[in-house]
This record gives structure tokens, sequence and C-alpha cells, in this order.
């Protein structure tokens, strides 16, 4: 079968793939990828580990779950693929290779994604006692792939800590881009996908939203390293929003008279909250001992969260304000945090009313232009090499158990 620019894709035979049974789920995977075992399944596919032969190395292998059932499946599947391909920064999840085991687009079904493979999630970590420098760095690494994904124009939307990884060494990385929308365009206002405990006020009330909106995520992600727990644990979508407020306070009249007319109605007629100060909502003995060496704090620590947590986007920091933090910028490398932009993702896909079958001719062209490229260059992506290091011998003990 050809597709647009003359690629021809041979059959797939027996001698390139086997199948193998992980758990409930079936994966036609290349020989080269053997010792599957599972290590974790989500909305969007199940994840195993795997030794890569060639490479010597282990990877995740993710299939994507039934990308085709619909049309949001589908254009998930697409958007993760386009933005993995596209990103190439050391705190973001490499993409090593990406195959399908059809031939032929009636076939086609499965996609199969493999990445670097990492040691936890950030909910393992978050458990963990740590000290400043170890949750600064962890939320510098967090704030210099957010950076790199905003200016492609991508915004992440549903950064939580089980789509964070981090390796023993307090090297992190940031997965999952089949919720990312892009900057300024309509479809991104749909508030229903997020995880509803990282979802920002202005998600859950309909207002749309920037770039910072992802920085509303990484402060419920650092209070929770703080206290231990989540911080706005909402039952539903009115609840959500009752936790916040009861915690910060009912926002002022400027933010309301924003909502739709509709919302600003339920939310008037909300009782009001005056909420609490941060000494309060986190206290010095929720922290970790001061750091002499690096001048880290609780009270800097506060400010930092106090500064995330604003209700009103257009008084919350930004990322570069975050990024220049004394909290944060400790850790500031020009190359990290200025490393190249990736390509601009093309955001019209997003507003691209496709049917099933056309998203699924279009992931089919994507993967097997993928496949081609790679036979072509005949080598393997990595991750960015030259990862500062913090040893954590009660971290490297988490990971192994």
């Amino acid at each position: 079968m050809s597709i647009e620019g003359g690629i021809h894709v041979g059959n797939k035979t027996d001698l390139e793939f086997y199948t193998v049974e992980v758990g409930d789920t079936t994966f036609r995977i290349l020989r080269r990828y053997v010792n599957l075992r599972p290590i974790g399944s989500g909305a969007q596919g199940f994840v195993c580990a795997a030794l890569d032969l060639i490479t010597q190395t282990n990877v995740a292998i993710k299939k994507l779950s039934r990308p085709f059932q619909n049309v949001t499946h589908a254009k998930r599947a697409f958007r993760e693929f386009s933005i993995l391909k596209l990103v190439n920064h050391k705190n973001i999840i490499s993409l090593l290779n990406a195959f399908t085991p059809s031939s032929r687009m009636d076939e086609f079904n499965d996609v199969y994604i493999i990445m670097e493979l990492m040691d936890a999630n950030l909910c393992q970590v978050i458990q963990m006692d740590l000290d400043h420098e170890r949750i600064s760095y962890l939320l510098y690494q967090i704030l210099c792939g957010i950076k790199h994904l905003h200016s492609a124009g991508i915004i992440h939307r549903d950064l939580k800590p089980s789509n964070i990884v981090v390796r023993s060494d307090c090297t992190l990385k940031i997965l999952d881009f089949g919720l990312a929308r892009t900057a300024g365009t309509s479809f991104m206002m749909t508030p229903y996908v997020v995880t509803r405990y990282y979802r920002a006020p202005e998600v859950i009330l309909g207002m749309g939203y920037k770039e910072n909106v992802d920085i509303w995520s990484v402060g419920c992600i650092f209070g929770e390293m703080i206290r231990g727990q989540v911080i706005f644990p909402g039952s539903d979508h009115i609840d959500q929003w009752n936790k916040i407020i009861e915690q910060l306070g009912t926002p002022a009249k400027e933010f309301l008279s924003r909502l739709q007319p509709t919302v600003r109605n339920y939310v008037e007629n909300r009782p009001k909250y005056s909420g609490y100060s941060l000494d309060k909502l986190f206290p010095d003995q929720l922290f970790p001992p001061d750091s002499e060496q690096s001048k880290l704090t609780a009270s800097l620590a506060r400010d930092l969260l106090g500064r995330m947590l604003i209700i009103d986007p257009d008084k919350r920091m930004s990322v570069d304000e975050a990024l220049n933090h004394p909290y944060i910028n400790v850790w500031f490398e020009e190359s990290e945090v200025h490393a190249p932009a990736p390509g601009i993702y093309n955001h019209l896909v997003d507003e691209r009313e496709y049917t099933v079958d056309q998203w699924r001719e279009l992931i089919f062209h994507e993967v097997v232009q993928y496949e081609y490229e790679q036979i072509k260059i005949s080598t393997n992506g990595g991750g960015g090499g030259g990862d500062k290091q913090l040893n954590n011998q009660s971290m490297d003990q988490a990971m192994e158990n």
C-alpha cells in the first residue's frame, strides 16, 4: 500500500513481530522488545516495561487503548503522538520508537509507542520525606518542561502526579500529552477532561484559559508535597469549587464579573468564604527543616505556593516568574530553562471535525511516515543527557520497593 509522499509499506510478517499476552492485554510487537511486564494502565493505554535487544536498555511500551473507538480517543491518540515527535527536552519523556503491526489501512487498529522507562511516578515520591532541595529541584524540572511545551504553543492541562515520572537520582520527566490543548483554540475550552483535583478554577468555571492554567496544577502538586495529601479533593465539579473557595476564599467581584451569566449566578449564590491565610493552610511544621546550604526556607516555599494558588488567573504567576522565584532559581541553568523551542504544533488539527475513519487514516499515515524515517536514519532517539543528579538514599530505596 502507498500513502502520500510516495511511502510504500511492505507486508509485515511474523519474522518481525510476535504476539504476547500481558495481563489481559494482547501485545503484537517487534521482536526486538522482550521480557514484557505490566507497569500501569489508564484511559489512554496499557503500559509495559521491556528490554530492547538492539539498544540493550529497558524501555516503556505504551499500547494506545482502542484509539479508534470514538472521535475523542482518535484525536487524543493523534495529538499525543504528534507532540511526542515534536518535543525534545530533558524534562519531557522521549519518544524512542513507534510502530504498528499492520501493513494495510483496512487492518490498522493498534499503535505502540516506545518511551524511556523511569523508576516511579510522582505519586510515590510525594509520600516520601523530601527536603527543600529535592522539592525545589522537582518543581524546577516540571517548570522547565512546561516552559518548553508552552514555547510550542502547547498547554498540557493534565499535569498531575501520576503523569510525572521520576528516576532515583531525582531527575524528572513529564508525560501523557493526549489531553494537551494548544493556546488560542476554541477546542481547549472543554473542561471535563482534566483530572479534577488539579483542575484550575478557570477550567471548572468554563472561562477558557491560557498558559498559567498549568501553574495552578503545579501549585496543587507542590501543596500535596508539603501536606502529604491532595489539597483540593473534590468529589465532583461543584464540590471541587467549594473545596477551593473554602480554603482560599471567595474571589473578588471583579473576577466574578468575567464569568458567564449562569455560572456567575450560581457562584454568587454560594455561601461566602473569607478563606485562610497561607500560614494557617501550610503551617511551618508541615515543611522540611530550613536549608542553610541553599537558603531554602518554609517562608520562601509558602510565598511561591501562595503565588501559584491564586484563583484569578490574571493575578496568578507565570511560568517565567515561577522559574525566577528564589525558591526555584537556585537551580536555574540557561540551557534547561531556555532550551531550543520544539517545532510549532499544528493547532489547526485540534479544530478539525474529522470522522473516526479520517482520524484513523491520519494516524496510520503519521505512524508509517515515522517508521519510514526511522528506517532511513536507522538510529533511535534518547533523552537529553547531562542531567543534574541528587543522591538520595531514601528515594533510591523507595524506587526499588
